[in-house]
């Protein structure tokens, strides 16, 4: 319904009374103004009639009008056009007289101002997070990691596998780049720790803190990692059962990723308050400082890591007398000694990006169906990972292109079956 007003007073419009034009910034003869109750109806008033009327009835009047959503000649009347409609309807004594009214109706907490900044409806209980208040059987992560807008790395590798397998996932990413660096050209932005703490602090505000799993992979400052711990601790607070995986990405095949101090960081601070390690061959040698050339040097890794905190170490990959291997170290209580095994993992002749990344989503994932049995989770991690990748290196060469020339971009949504319901290929053998 519209209401077009037109103020007069003798037959003459009313300079007072004049509603504001946003188009032409001068008084224009018409407004409509949708009323948003059928109760609601305003009535401007000559100017010497409104001067005459009690500072209740100016009250009642811009409550009146306030929720009404403002139309000139037919074009929505932004927020402040608005204020100024208001202020030419209503008289300076009526504005100052209701003015205390208008406070308090603001201040009110069982009312809430609609989208549109027009009428105001009692306020709605805010519904429940059904993650937390029916939770699945598998959970709800939290995953820090890096970003790429073209590309499987990072979260855009860990996510889409983790909700395939049933998890809730809500992502920050610490990174948010074009492409991968290994393209000649990337750019991008990089999130800092105050950065992320600010997202933390508003999952708060809402009570949105209820995390089953935290899981983390690159970060490339120290400052960003220290606000990592305190995102564990946060987390912690709220739901002391906590599982935190962390894939302390850092380098591979002798080549450092990350700033140097970074290294000292994840021994001291970071690996004592993880649940779950999964760093590679290199990883492990920084974290340790014990050179991995047997499998013996492996698990002699595995247990130093495990009295540093972690109670599931999972080397992801290991190239020993020329196997490559995962190795996973796994302690059931801490008075027990730990059970060990390994995986031969098939070699590919090509190099891929994001491997690492969705190695860890897979096994934050089986692990948490198998709880008990890290041996199982691996089998289904490792196996499903080798069905994507060897679908990739076929598509490329369905493309005509050679995969052993350059790094590939992963096939992901195109192995969704692999990852749900993976046939196991690649089994464990246990270390007596």
């Amino acid at each position: 319904m519209l209401l077009a007003l037109r103020s007069r007073t003798n037959g003459q419009d009313d300079p007072d009374c004049q509603p504001y034009d946003p188009i032409t910034v001068r008084p224009s003869p018409l407004v409509y103004l949708p009323l948003s109750h059928a109760s609601h109806t305003l009535q401007p008033q000559p100017s010497h009639a409104r001067r005459r009327r009690a500072s209740s009835d100016a009250d009642h009047r811009v409550r009146a009008a306030t929720p009404l959503l403002v139309r000139v000649v037919g074009a929505m009347v932004p927020t402040h056009h608005l204020l100024l409609l208001l202020q030419v309807l209503v008289s300076p004594r009526d504005r100052q007289s209701a003015s205390k009214s208008r406070k308090i109706f603001r201040e009110d907490s069982r009312w809430r101002r609609g989208r549109s900044g027009g009428a105001v409806y009692p306020a709605m209980a805010r519904p429940p997070i059904l993650s937390v208040a029916l939770p699945s059987d598998t959970g709800r992560v939290l995953s820090i990691q890096s970003h790429t807008v073209q590309g499987y790395v990072g979260n855009k590798s860990a996510v889409f596998p983790l909700q395939l397998l049933g998890f809730d996932v809500d992502p920050i990413n610490s990174v948010q780049f074009s492409n991968h660096t290994g393209y000649p050209k990337f750019r991008g932005q990089v999130l800092n720790g105050d950065q992320l703490w600010d997202l933390i602090e508003g999952l708060q505000e809402n009570d949105l803190l209820h995390y089953t799993h935290l899981l983390t992979g690159y970060i490339g400052s120290v400052s960003f990692l220290n606000t990592v711990l305190q995102v564990v601790e946060k987390l912690r607070s709220v739901n002391p059962d906590l599982i935190y995986v962390c894939d302390p990405v850092m380098g591979d095949e002798g080549k450092l990723y990350v700033p140097q101090e970074l290294i000292s960081v994840y021994q001291q601070k970071v690996v004592p308050v993880a649940s779950m390690l999964t760093p590679n061959q290199f990883e492990v040698e920084l974290l340790t400082g014990l050179r991995i050339t047997s499998e013996q040097d492996g698990l002699k890794a595995c247990n130093i890591l495990h009295r540093a905190g972690p109670r599931k170490v999972i080397i992801t990959s290991a190239l020993i007398e020329d196997k490559l291997l995962l190795i996973g170290s796994y302690k059931k209580t801490e008075e027990q000694p730990p059970e060990q095994f390994k995986i031969e993992i098939p070699k590919i002749p090509a190099y891929f990006t994001g491997t690492g990344d969705l190695t860890t989503a897979l096994l934050l994932g089986w692990s948490n169906k198998f709880p008990d049995n890290l041996e199982k989770a691996s089998e289904l991690a490792v196996s499903s990972l080798q069905a994507l990748l060897r679908r990739t290196v076929e598509d490329y060469k369905r493309a005509g292109f050679d995969p052993s020339t350059s790094s590939l971009e992963i096939r992901l949504i195109q192995s969704q079956d692999e990852i749900k319901n993976p046939q196991v290929t690649c089994n464990a053998v246990k270390y007596s």
